[in-house]
């Protein structure tokens, strides 16, 4: 407790989005007439599961087991005679057409699969060590992606709610029929092979090598002494959730972080004011770097990044990489632009200019008949249009705010209403509005719509199709990835490498005077302003301890019972991941109960947030014509 931890402290909040507690109560109803072991006591639970274990038959859900200093709770354990069947249930998405899934091409288990794998492997020794007497027959029990979902509503019947403590829970569904379970959308799969795989591995870690055993061991002992293992420094440093904010700081809270660096780079607290290689963008060489010793940004040469042009307009990947660093090294806080192929590219665009941005969400269990675990659902847009003259509008929007509706034709049937009225060109920011319009258009093809053809043809007109695809096309109003922009032709030091837009907006704000003069005045929402659905006499700029406020600090809290650290971590995202905050309130909107009230204000929150995202493309494009002249 003593430790800072950026990563979000509430278990059950960090499941909602994805649907994990809702999985785990599907499963046990795969497995009717099983006994709950609900108690946390760890030895209450020890009694109450041996007891079970006396029958010659029996389900037990949550069975406890412990040897040594070894315990476990099996999601579903069923014993039949001397066999148990040991189920470790996952939300994770699963294609039982793909055999050998689980392996890379050279033989080995994906990196992917091994903290699934290893985590029933775990629970398979330790019932093999604790009950001899018994086969155990192990099983990962996963979202099936080739099911279809066999009834409307399944999704909405696995609600939560908070007992008296305010422990949060998935209330036991009292109205699932025989049809809701008639065809399970959850899959289980034998993993004894790869369970045996893992026992006769050879096991590297902290730069020693172990068995299975000597590793179960190795941890087991460190953890009952509650003695620390120190990590050496490599590139998983970069994901370490252990390390302080100045709030962290405040409040003294210790960097875990910084404890390992220091004791294996010799580092003090000033040290750590420095980049790092871990903080060079998309850069694949870093684990190469720090085995030579090469920490600090400050030590990269350019030959360990070998910067190399790659035929197209703006800075090569690598390019960008050296800019960054070098830049760093110099210390040279201006600010990069390639004014000439920024400009031709600008010169090319149609106007009006549409910028959208989607709200996206996946859940393992689906929300209507006909659908498969982790089916895309697109739930909400922004849409801003900027006219030759200047002028912008917030032009539209759209938002589901129904529990277990299938938007996604109608998303497409507003998207298409909204961007039929010229020939503008349309911005993205990633990839992922290309993504998901193509993830529809399979969906529009596949359940033969009346106007199936129009909704189809449309999404062509303005996107490319995957590489997956055996049809392939790029549509005349192809949209324009602004992300692909800042990445080819602008470079500010202030975001650190980062493309993000929650990094790129202020770092914009804090550079153009241009933006800073516009937008210190209330006119967004304003009668004689900027249009907003949302927003009413706004002033984005507003200035805090000399630097501009990130406009996004501003908004409306989206959640009253989410503690601002939680609500920070949700709304931080990256480039190809964003929306974290309102994935969730989506999420809560469609499986809590609550009064109408709280799911307004919910609303509201989700509307301001996805405008600030296109209005947010709109300042970008606003800050580089400015600085273009």
């Amino acid at each position: 407790k003593e430790y800072a931890n950026q990563k979000l402290d509430d278990s059950f909040l960090a499941a909602l989005a994805d649907g994990g507690f809702q999985v785990g109560e599907l499963a046990k109803c795969y497995f009717p007439g099983g006994h709950d072991i609900e108690t946390l006591d760890h030895q209450l639970a020890l009694d109450q599961t041996n007891k079970l274990l006396e029958l010659d038959e029996v389900i037990i859900y949550e069975a406890a087991i412990a040897t040594d200093n070894l315990f476990i709770r099996a999601d579903v354990l069923v014993k039949k005679d001397n066999i148990l069947y040991l189920y470790e249930v996952k939300a994770k998405s699963y294609d039982p057409d793909k055999n050998g899934d689980f392996y890379t091409k050279g033989g080995k288990i994906k990196s992917s699969w091994e903290p699934y794998l290893f985590d029933v492997a775990f629970q398979k020794y330790v019932i093999n060590k604790a009950l001899p007497q018994y086969t155990v027959l192990s099983h990962l029990m996963m979202a099936n992606k080739s099911a279809l979902c066999p009834t409307d509503g399944l999704n909405q019947k696995f609600k939560f709610k908070k007992n008296s403590s305010g422990r949060k829970s998935v209330e036991k569904p009292k109205e699932l029929t025989d049809k809701d379970l008639s065809t399970p959308i959850l899959c289980k799969v034998n993993v004894d092979a790869e369970c045996n795989v893992i026992y006769e591995q050879t096991h590297e870690y902290g730069n020693n090598f172990f068995s299975f055993k000597q590793l179960v061991d190795y941890f087991a002992e460190n953890y009952s002494t509650d003695t620390k293992i120190d990590s050496p420094v490599s590139t998983n440093c970069a994901g370490c959730e252990f390390y302080t904010t100045h709030r962290d700081e405040e409040d003294g809270l210790k960097s875990g972080k910084k404890e390992c660096w220091k004791k294996y780079l010799g580092w003090n607290d000033s040290d750590f004011s420095q980049a790092t290689v871990l903080d060079v963008w998309n850069f694949r060489k870093k684990s190469s770097l720090i085995q030579k010793g090469c920490i600090r940004m400050s030590d990269i040469h350019e030959d360990d990044i070998n910067p190399q042009p790659d035929g197209r307009a703006g800075v090569s990947p690598s390019e960008r990489q050296w800019l960054q660093v070098s830049k760093y090294q110099n210390q040279d806080d201006s600010i990069w632009l390639d004014s000439a192929s920024l400009k031709s590219e600008m010169d090319s665009w149609v106007y009006p200019l549409h910028f959208i941005d989607f709200e996206t969400s996946m859940v393992a269990i689906p929300f209507n008949k006909g659908r498969r675990p982790y089916e895309g659902i697109a739930f909400q847009f922004s849409h801003h249009v900027v006219q030759q003259d200047g002028s912008i509008e917030h032009f539209g929007e759209y938002l589901n705010t129904q529990p277990g509706k299938f938007p996604n034709y109608d998303f497409v049937r507003e998207l298409k209403k909204q961007l039929s009225h010229d020939d503008g060109t349309i911005f993205r920011y990633s990839n992922h509005e290309n993504t998901y319009l193509n993830m529809i258009y399979r969906q529009i093809k596949d359940d033969n719509l009346t106007d199936s053809e129009e909704l189809c043809e449309f999404i062509k007109s303005i996107t490319r199709s995957g590489n997956d695809y055996i049809e392939s096309w790029e549509g005349p109003r192809n949209m324009v990835d602004l992300w692909e922009l800042v990445k080819r032709y602008y470079y500010n030091p202030v975001t650190r490498g980062s493309n993000s837009i929650k990094q790129v907006l202020p770092a914009i704000l804090n550079s153009s005077s241009f933006l800073q003069e516009k937008y210190s005045k209330p006119i967004y929402g304003a009668s004689n302003g900027i249009k907003s659905l949302n927003f009413k006499d706004w002033q984005w700029i507003q200035i805090k301890d000399g630097y501009i406020t990130d406009p996004y600090k501003l908004l409306p809290k989206m959640f009253t019972d989410i503690s601002d650290k939680n609500m920070e971590i949700l709304s931080e995202g990256n480039e190809l991941n964003d929306g974290g905050a309102a994935l969730t309130a989506y999420a809560r909107m469609q499986f809590e109960e609550m009064i109408e009230y709280e799911r307004q204000e919910i609303c509201k929150a989700l509307l301001k947030y996805c405008e600030l995202d296109t209005m947010a493309m709109v300042m970008i494009y606003e800050g580089w014509k400015d600085m273009l002249g």
